[in-house]
């Protein structure tokens, strides 16, 4: 039973739902989601029917048998009527209730014949999809926030979206069973989107299943829900539902890029590309830690720093394998051959650094080779 009230929680809704109710759960927008939500109204009423008969009972026997019109407390120690009724009529009521509940929990944990498997990976503070395909062609790309940082800074407005956009949204088709395999890679995380009724605990070595199937085209956004360090509240979630045909060339365009980003890994590029590529990846994957001035924060200052002012492998190394038991991941899987020469050389540059350094893709494919 506790399972399928955490099931039900999450559907709460909550200001980012979007929804004009924020006192009842949201039923969301799928089947499933509805199943739920029945549910959750069925044990309210219920509960609400014994608290009226209960309370009803107890405030009309206080005030019809008050002492004032000469009542007299019956005297006795036991009953075995009364003992019998208030035990059989709760287990009888829990009875009933389990059956409803226990048809739901079985649902929401039938993970089989799904037509469409995403690997879900939480990192601080991003996540990562991974697309499984038979045919080994996967779509893997990590999901970021976008909010600009002259938002969160309050240097302007908020937008409507406020730390709930990110600049890779997971795409999934709709009318279609999708199943979700969610793990982390450093602390626990949650994954949460309430319209499409899936929350998971994203927990490093173990692998949770959830499943939903969209029937409406449209943008669902979600959170991490647990804890999970200095900038928890930077870890949105934003889900696409598509038509089919959306979906595939969707798949077909990301599967070009990756093409495309192999290619590119093996030519040379110019400083002005680097640069350029550099900051959006630091914007993407340095900036909350390091700063966007690289003034440093969580994570040490890139400004003047001795190891990005040092020696290329070094700084290199330092990227790609991370720092044990501080918040420095270890980006070597997470960027690609261009996206690593492009942030060390744009790190190398930018902030005041201006070694000259040019750090090219070949250098980092031969390291990872190496």
């Amino acid at each position: 039973m506790g399972r399928i009230f955490s099931a039900a929680a999450c559907l709460l809704v909550a200001p980012l739902a979007g929804a004009g109710n924020q006192i009842n759960m949201s039923p969301g927008v799928t089947e499933m989601g509805g199943n739920i939500f029945e549910l959750h109204m069925l044990i309210m009423w219920i509960c609400v029917g014994i608290g009226v008969l209960v309370f009803g009972a107890m405030f009309y026997s206080i005030y019809a048998h008050r002492k004032s019109k000469g009542h007299q407390a019956s005297q006795f120690h036991e009953s075995t009527q009364v003992e019998v009724a208030w035990t059989v009529v709760p287990f009888l009521i829990l009875i009933a209730m389990a059956f409803p509940a226990t048809s739901t929990l079985l649902d929401v944990y039938d993970n089989d014949e799904s037509e469409l498997d995403i690997l879900i990976t939480g990192h601080q503070w991003k996540w990562k999809y991974e697309y499984l395909d038979d045919s080994g062609e996967t779509v893997v790309f990590f999901s970021n926030l976008a909010t600009p940082q002259e938002e969160i800074y309050n240097t302007q407005g908020k937008g409507e979206n406020y730390l709930l956009e990110v600049d890779e949204p997971l795409v999934i088709p709709t009318h279609t069973k999708v199943r979700f395999l969610i793990t982390a890679n450093d602390v626990i995380h949650s994954w949460w989107v309430p319209e499409i009724a899936v929350k998971r605990d994203a927990i490093p070595g173990f692998i949770n299943e959830a499943w939903t199937r969209v029937p409406e085209e449209g943008i669902y956004r979600g959170q991490c829900t647990e804890l999970c360090g200095a900038y928890h509240g930077f870890m949105p979630i934003e889900v696409h539902a598509v038509s089919r045909d959306e979906f595939d060339s969707w798949r077909a365009a990301k599967r070009g890029i990756a093409a495309a980003q192999t290619e590119l890994a093996m030519q040379t590029l110019s400083v002005d590309e680097l640069m350029d590529e550099g900051k959006r990846v630091y914007d993407s994957a340095c900036l909350v830690c390091h700063g966007a001035g690289g003034e440093g924060g969580v994570g040490n200052a890139i400004a003047g720093s001795p190891v990005v002012l040092g020696d290329i492998a070094a700084h290199m190394a330092l990227v790609a394998d991370g720092v044990s038991g501080t918040a420095m991941q270890a980006f070597g899987d997470q960027l690609t051959a261009v996206d690593m020469a492009a942030v060390l050389t744009y790190q190398r540059n930018a902030f005041g650094n201006n070694t000259g350094d040019v750090v090219q893709p070949g250098d980092v494919a031969g390291t990872k080779n190496g």
